[in-house]
């Protein structure tokens, strides 16, 4: 009785053990960002009619560089790599991004960013828009 009492818990110590280093092994999904609204508030607007098109930009911005004046037609959604980045709208409603922060950036609304940080800003940034519109116009 014993025996096979040591045996169990041997399998227990056996099988928790691999479930263990499957978890380490495991994926892990963490939502960045889900959301219908701009950093903003404001409701994010209809998916325009016409042919999809994705875009997937990385953009580098020096330190001390202030991007120009510029709104998105399309809804686009980013990830800040690294650095930091403040985005300013027109109305001076401001955000104050890290490296890690994701960002669901306004739509038809005037802004900019600029990298007041010591070193480089990078993020990600992916548009959904369609074909033969653009995603970014400067004033």
């Amino acid at each position: 009785m014993l025996k096979k009492f040591l045996c169990g818990i041997g399998l227990i110590l056996f099988l928790t053990g691999n479930v263990w280093a499957q978890e380490e092994n495991a994926v892990s999904v963490d939502v960045l960002a889900k959301t219908g609204v701009s950093w903003d508030g404001m409701a994010l607007p209809n998916y325009p009619q016409g042919k999809p098109e994705v875009t997937i930009l990385r953009i580098k911005i020096p330190p001390k560089v202030q991007l120009p004046l510029h709104q998105h037609p399309v809804i686009n959604a980013g990830v800040l790599l690294k650095g930091e980045l403040t985005v300013v709208t027109k109305n001076k409603e401001t955000l104050h991004l890290k490296a890690g922060d994701s960002i669901i950036e306004v739509v038809d609304k005037w802004h900019y960013g600029k990298n007041e940080g010591n070193g480089p800003a990078e993020i990600i940034v992916f548009y959904a828009g369609v074909q033969g519109t653009p995603i970014t116009v400067k004033k």
